[in-house]
């Protein structure tokens, strides 16, 4: 086809139209910008800190303003001014012209959550009286029962207190765990497995009991010859569990006036039900648990009546919570039939002499931070100790230690070890306790 030279000019003329239009209209109706492109269209003027520097000026703004939140709220809740407009002088002298408080005990309240209640309030040794509140107190503080502060003038109630519980009995919490872990009690396995199910499986794993319907054991009793590991186990116990550790050491509850062992006992448990989970360890119960008899004296009248409370504590009328208890004797013959009944004390586990291969495990717990010859035989030592607890086995690898210091040597030999086996096991057969506890239990 043959384009005459005159028609050029208008057929080129109608392209470029149609080229200008279709610029109109992408004018008129632009393309969205996708994310590529926004994210291009960020980057244009930014310099290379400038993300981190918005990021710090945001966290400084945010600071200032968490600040001046900080500041309007101690200013208003607390009247605490500015640093600057403080006067300490005239406060100390207020401080000093202030009324100590009286301890009373509230004993009922009127008309309680009403505006208008009163309170009745037993100061010690004066009288009873119906006050107001101070004004420094709210209505939910005070519940009945609890002890309070009271002005000398009016009375009113001016702050709540906590129980009144012997300093001595909150001295009974172990605060610092113990060092001593389960692989650190030797010839134990099946004591350390009973033990674990009464204390750690209830705590880890409640739903398994929900699901049997089962209550847990809440008390255990380990008895055994003197040095088997009974305190020690409970010493692992107490570093393994997050609950609050008591340890009571039966003879601690043993007091000279009438009735005091008894609220020591009362003030024990109230102090571990107020925890969420607690372990009670009496340690030497046979001191305050021995059988109740009648020496016609009656001197032993006050520890009976301890052993009573305790024995009421652990299943009496209040439920005991999420308390377990665990006590420990070498003669548990002496103990009173009525403590040791299930409920109270649902298992009793024997801590026995320590067999052939337990003997060589509790050997090497205790060489395991020492500085021994490489081949010592630990079976053959073992069989040289036999009837011999744990702590026979720790006194022979002292003794050893010993004769190596005493030869100027830096590593215990075998030959030092058979020397402290004759030295510890024969020479001291007869203050040992074993013989006297296997012919009484």
């Amino acid at each position: 086809m043959t384009i005459d030279q005159t028609s050029l000019p208008l057929l080129l003329c109608g392209v470029m139209g149609s080229e200008h239009e279709e610029d109109l209209k992408d004018e008129k109706n632009p393309r969205p910008l996708d994310e590529d492109d926004i994210a291009l269209l960020k980057t244009y003027g930014l310099g290379p800190y400038s993300t981190s520097i918005k990021k710090v000026e945001k966290e400084i703004k945010d600071m200032a303003k968490k600040v001046n939140d900080l500041c309007g709220i101690k200013e208003s809740d607390t009247g605490l001014a500015a640093p600057s407009q403080w006067d300490l002088v005239s406060d100390k002298q207020m401080m000093q012209e202030e009324q100590p408080l009286q301890v009373a005990r509230c004993t009922k309240i009127i008309s309680p959550n009403s505006e208008d209640a009163k309170y009745v309030i037993n100061v010690k040794q004066i009288a009873k009286f119906v006050v107001g509140l101070g004004d420094k107190v709210s209505p939910t503080d005070i519940e009945e029962g609890m002890r309070v502060g009271v002005d000398r003038n009016k009375y009113q109630i001016q702050i709540p207190l906590p129980p009144k519980i012997d300093p001595s009995v909150t001295m009974m919490t172990v605060e610092e765990k113990p060092d001593v872990t389960y692989n650190d009690v030797g010839g134990c396995k099946e004591q350390i497995e009973k033990m674990r199910e009464v204390v750690e499986l209830p705590m880890l794993h409640p739903e398994k009991f929900v699901k049997l319907g089962i209550d847990p054991p809440k008390g255990v009793l380990c008895y055994g010859p003197p040095g088997t590991g009974k305190t020690l186990l409970a010493r692992a116990v107490a570093n393994r569990t997050d609950a609050c550790f008591i340890r009571v050491i039966g003879s601690e509850l043993v007091q000279k006036y009438v009735g005091e062992g008894a609220r020591m006992v009362r003030e024990l448990f109230q102090m571990a039900r107020s925890k969420k989970a607690c372990i009670v360890f009496f340690d030497e119960v046979d001191a305050i648990g021995g059988a109740r008899f009648d020496d016609g004296v009656g001197g032993d009248n006050e520890v009976q009546r301890t052993m009573l409370e305790i024995v009421n504590q652990l299943d009496g009328f209040d439920a005991r919570g999420n308390i377990k208890v665990l006590m420990a004797t070498n003669r548990p013959d002496t103990l009173d039939p009525a403590l040791l009944r299930p409920g109270r004390l649902d298992r009793k586990v024997e801590f026995g002499l320590p067999d052939l291969e337990s003997r060589a495990q509790i050997f090497k717990i205790h060489t395991r931070t020492m500085n021994c010859e490489r081949d010592i035989r630990f079976e053959l030592l073992a069989r040289l100790c036999p009837n011999s607890t744990g702590a026979d086995i720790r006194s022979v690898c002292t003794e050893a230690g010993m004769y190596a210091i005493r030869a100027r040597r830096k590593t215990v030999t075998e030959k030092d070890f058979l020397d402290a086996v004759n030295k510890v096991i024969k020479g001291y057969q007869k203050f040992s306790a074993t013989p006297k506890y296997m012919v009484y239990n």
